[in-house]
C-alpha cells in the first residue's frame, strides 16, 4: 500500500471515530476550538457518511435483484425457449394421430411394420415433448369445461349430459411448463336440466 493510500485510510478510520466519539459526547475540544464550529462540520460528515451508507445499501440491493432476475429469466428461458418450434410440433402429432385414426382393421392386418412405425413414431415425438416439459392436455367425454385450457368448437344439446360438460375432442391441447401452447378443442353440451 503506498504511503498515499496509508494516510487517507487513517484519515478515514479517524473520521469514522470522530463521527463515533461525537455522537457519543466524547468530543474532546482541548485545542481550543468550541463545540458550536465543530457541531456543523460533524454534522456534514455524519450526512455523507449516511448518505454514502444508503447509496451502498441501494447499490446491494440493486445488485442483489439483478442476480434473481437474470436466474429467473435463464431458468424461463431454459423452459420456454423452444416454446415456437414445439407450435410448430404440434401439426405434426396432430397429422400422425390422424393418419393412425384413420387406419381400419383389415389395413393394420395388411401393413402391420408400417402401422407399427407410424406410432413408434408419434411415440418419440411424445417422448420428445416430454423431454422438454411439453404435456398434453386430454380431456375426457364428460369433463367438465375449462376456458382456461379447453378451447369450445361447437356447442349442442346431448342427451344424458349437463350444460358445460365435454361431449366430444377433436385434439388434445399441450401445455409448456406451465404456459398453455394450444388449448384442447372440444364440443360441449349446451343442455340444461
Amino acid at each position: 500500500m503506498s504511503k498515499k493510500q496509508n494516510n487517507k485510510s487513517e484519515e478515514l478510520l479517524s473520521l469514522d471515530e470522530l463521527i463515533a466519539e461525537a455522537e457519543e459526547g466524547d468530543v474532546d475540544n482541548s485545542d481550543g476550538e468550541n463545540n458550536e464550529d465543530s457541531t456543523p462540520e460533524l454534522e456534514k460528515l455524519i450526512e455523507e457518511r449516511d448518505s454514502l451508507k444508503d447509496k451502498l445499501m441501494r447499490s446491494l440491493a440493486d445488485s442483489e435483484n439483478l442476480r434473481k432476475r437474470s436466474i429467473r429469466d435463464r431458468s424461463d428461458a431454459e423452459v420456454y425457449g423452444g416454446t415456437k418450434l414445439a407450435r410448430d410440433l404440434l401439426s405434426v402429432y396432430d397429422n400422425i394421430t390422424r393418419a393412425l385414426d384413420a387406419v381400419s382393421d383389415e389395413q393394420r392386418k395388411a401393413n402391420k411394420a408400417l402401422i407399427e412405425g407410424i406410432e413408434l413414431t408419434r411415440k418419440e415425438l411424445i417422448n420428445g415433448f416430454e423431454k422438454h416439459k411439453i404435456s398434453r392436455v386430454a380431456p375426457e367425454v364428460g369433463d367438465v369445461f375449462d376456458p382456461l385450457i379447453h378451447q369450445a368448437m361447437f356447442e349442442a344439446p346431448m342427451p344424458d349430459s349437463n350444460a358445460g360438460e365435454i361431449i366430444q375432442v377433436m385434439a388434445v391441447g399441450f401445455k409448456i411448463g406451465d404456459r398453455l401452447l394450444r388449448p384442447a378443442h372440444v364440443g360441449v353440451s349446451s343442455k340444461s336440466n
